[in-house]
Formats: structure tokens, C-alpha cells, sequence
């Protein structure tokens, strides 16, 4: 196997026609990798997601096999198809939190979608909206775009596709969740083209690319409880760390509550035992 590309939290390896996506136990914070590794924090992402491939059944995903891996990384890789992605962080949002939340206390919209006065930190929005992402930056940080700039990049057609299909996956995975007793508050996820078939990529609703909160402790007008890597983005922020690497290592009691937060996702929406 070759080792094409390191990223934050995944190493992806290219084994003859087929791809390795491996999940590592590295956390990602504010577009850094911290270096404390939460103890099975790979896995729970692998599997999670592919829980929830296997849920979206109508919609083409890359993966081709969850067991046929090396054995060095049984448990946390997934055998997928390359893909030519498609340059943009597909992000739909449920409630209003983080960097929405941002833009929208200075200009009443996010990402060019105009939202009623008056919301609150918390507040559900009242239709889920699609905010995408830049996928490359100069700054080495994900920055807004509108629904016309990836018209612009992508074309009317292939914009029109990936909101639809993110809102689609985030609206039926949030109403799957809310059964679960989560909110999810945002997602993001990823396309490429498999030919000419848009397909599904990368990982789906988990603890990384979500806010999962308790759906019995949301109260809107404050910080929300989290199952997500926010509680490590949170604790991050208190020790006064600038957000440029290297990031803070994490205290061991940091770590073990997070790793309770990922099996807690885990285990609500997918009814399994970790």
C-alpha cells in the first residue's frame, strides 16, 4: 500500500484500485490536530459511519467493504472507491450554533441565507438550511460560501444536487436521531464523482462532523451539552490557546469524558453496545 495523504484525523492509503481510509485517534480542533489521541476514538467514527451508510441506502456512497482491511487496522478503516471530489464542505444546519451564529449577530443571514431577527445561541431554526464551506483555503481554515459561489464553482445543476442531498441527509438523520433522544444541531458532509454518479464520500453524521446535543438538556440562550468533540473544542478555547498549531496536549480526564461522549453517540443512535 502507499501512503497518499495525511490528514487531521485520517490517513488515506492507495492499495491497487481501491482506497484505505483509516481513522486514527486524533482529535481536530479549529482546523488543528491536537496531540492527545482519545482511545477509541477511530473506531467509533468508522463505525458510526458506516452505520449510517448502511441507513442511506438510496443515496451512493464510496464504501466497498468494512472488513476487507489490513489487519492493522481492522475495526477503523473503511475499503472505499476513489473518488474526483467535489471542492466544497457540504454543511447544513438545524439550529443556530458556532460560526452561524457568528454571522448571523453581525448580519442577520449565514452564508447568504437571511434568517429572522431575534434568534438566540440554541435557538432550531425554522427549515434547515445549507451552508457550505470552502474545502480549500489559503488560510488553512474552511471559510463561508454562498448557494451562488457554488453555483459559480460547480455549476446551477450540481449545486442544486449537493443541497439537496445534504439537507435530504441531514433531515432524515436528525429525525432518526430525535427518536434517540439527539439533536443534531449541524453536519457536514462530502461528494465526489464516482464517474458521473455524485456520491456520497469521506464520513457521515458522526461525533466529528456533527453537533450531537442531549435532546432532554437543550435549553436555547446558552451553550448546549454536547456528544461531539465541541467539549474538547470548549476546553480547548478556556486554556487561552491561540488556535494556530501546535494545539494544547489534553488533560487525561479531558479525554475520558470525551471518550464517554463518543460511545454515548454511538450507542443512542445506532441502538448498538460499544
Amino acid at each position: 500500500m502507499k501512503h497518499v495523504h495525511a490528514g487531521k484525523v485520517r490517513d488515506l492509503y492507495a492499495d491497487g484500485d481501491t482506497l484505505l481510509i483509516v481513522a486514527s485517534d486524533r482529535v481536530s480542533v479549529y482546523d488543528v490536530s491536537l496531540p492527545t489521541p482519545v482511545p477509541d476514538k477511530g473506531a467509533l467514527l468508522t463505525w458510526l459511519s458506516a452505520w449510517w451508510f448502511d441507513y442511506f441506502t438510496d443515496i451512493p456512497n464510496h464504501v466497498l467493504s468494512t472488513t476487507d482491511v489490513p489487519a492493522e487496522f481492522a475495526g477503523r478503516a473503511l475499503r472505499v472507491k476513489p473518488l474526483k471530489m467535489v471542492l466544497v464542505e457540504c454543511v447544513a444546519r438545524g439550529y443556530l450554533v458556532g460560526s452561524g451564529l457568528k454571522e448571523y449577530q453581525r448580519t442577520g443571514s449565514v452564508c447568504g441565507v437571511p434568517l429572522p431577527p431575534g434568534l438566540r445561541e440554541g435557538d432550531k431554526l425554522p427549515e434547515p438550511i445549507f451552508t457550505p464551506t470552502t474545502k480549500v483555503s489559503d488560510t488553512g481554515h474552511d471559510e463561508p460560501m454562498t448557494f451562488d459561489d457554488v453555483v459559480n464553482q460547480e455549476g446551477r445543476e450540481v449545486a442544486e444536487k449537493l443541497r439537496q442531498l445534504t439537507l435530504d441527509i441531514y433531515t432524515r438523520g436528525a429525525a432518526h436521531a430525535a427518536e434517540r433522544g439527539v439533536i443534531v444541531a449541524d453536519t457536514k458532509v462530502e461528494f465526489g464523482w464516482d464517474g458521473d454518479v455524485l456520491t456520497l464520500g469521506d464520513e457521515v453524521l458522526t461525533s466529528d462532523s456533527s453537533r450531537f446535543w442531549p435532546a432532554d438538556e437543550w435549553e436555547p440562550g446558552r451553550p448546549q451539552h454536547s456528544f461531539d468533540k465541541q467539549f474538547v473544542r470548549d476546553w480547548a478555547t478556556s486554556t487561552g490557546w491561540d488556535k494556530e498549531p501546535p494545539g494544547p496536549e489534553i488533560p487525561a480526564d479531558i479525554v475520558e469524558v470525551t471518550r464517554r461522549k463518543y460511545i454515548e453517540a454511538y450507542e443512542r443512535i445506532t441502538g448498538l453496545t460499544w
